[in-house]
């Protein structure tokens, strides 16, 4: 199962990410778990400066900007 976690405070673009990267794995159909993550130390653990981030399987795939649904279905093929 693939572990994706969406790492943000909770600004507009971090909810962006998490319903694009949720809308993405129900149309795949794939198994992953989506774990929104808010908290500023679990964050930091992951040396990223700026929000929102896509981790996929603990590596830190994009970062500062919302995906579009093809680039996450590729980073998940």
């Amino acid at each position: 199962m693939i572990v994706i976690k969406v790492l943000g405070t909770g600004c507009a673009k971090c909810k962006q990410m998490e319903n694009t990267v949720r809308t993405v794995v129900a149309n795949m159909g794939i198994e992953a778990t989506v774990e929104k993550v808010e908290d500023i130390e679990k964050i930091m653990e992951y040396n990223v400066m700026v929000t929102p981030v896509l981790v996929i399987d603990e590596k830190v795939t994009i970062k500062g900007r919302v995906p579009s649904e093809q680039e996450v279905k590729a980073l998940l093929s």
